[in-house]
């Protein structure tokens, strides 16, 4: 089944078994390019000694930077495992806190999501109503 073919799928027949193998299969699928990009990054952190302060700061950047991207994929891995547990358990596709169906558009485009874009939309403002009383 492709992305086309799910959306074109009826709505009363939302997280059925067909769509639970899909996504389960898209989280699996995410995860070994998680885990592939991780180490791609580890590859890429090079730590030659370089006699250059100029050239030294700027492989530190670098390194840093690269360091930066691979811990914000490995905080990815725990998602996408809580996912499929999700899936196993028939609760996957379904927010969370109101219980709400998520939708598939928005599973397609983040496959980990645990609320519906409603309730996600109420947590951020009340995210930010704390962040601007600090």
């Amino acid at each position: 089944m492709d992305e086309k073919a799910l959306l074109a799928m009826d709505q009363a027949n939302y997280m059925n078994a067909e769509q639970l193998a899909f996504f389960d299969s898209r989280l699996l699928e995410l995860r070994q390019e998680t885990l592939d990009e991780i180490e791609a990054s580890k590859v890429d952190i090079n730590y030659e000694r370089v006699s250059d302060v100029s050239d030294r700061a700027t492989l530190e950047e670098e390194a840093q930077l690269a360091l930066r991207l691979a811990d914000r994929k490995r905080q990815l891995i725990p998602k996408i495992d809580k996912a499929r547990q999700r899936i196993r358990q028939g609760d996957y596709g379904y927010c969370i806190e109101s219980g709400e169906p998520i939708g598939l558009a928005r599973l397609l485009i983040r496959p980990t999501a645990e609320y519906s874009t409603d309730i996600k939309n109420i947590n951020e403002k009340r995210e930010r109503r704390y962040e601007d009383k600090r």
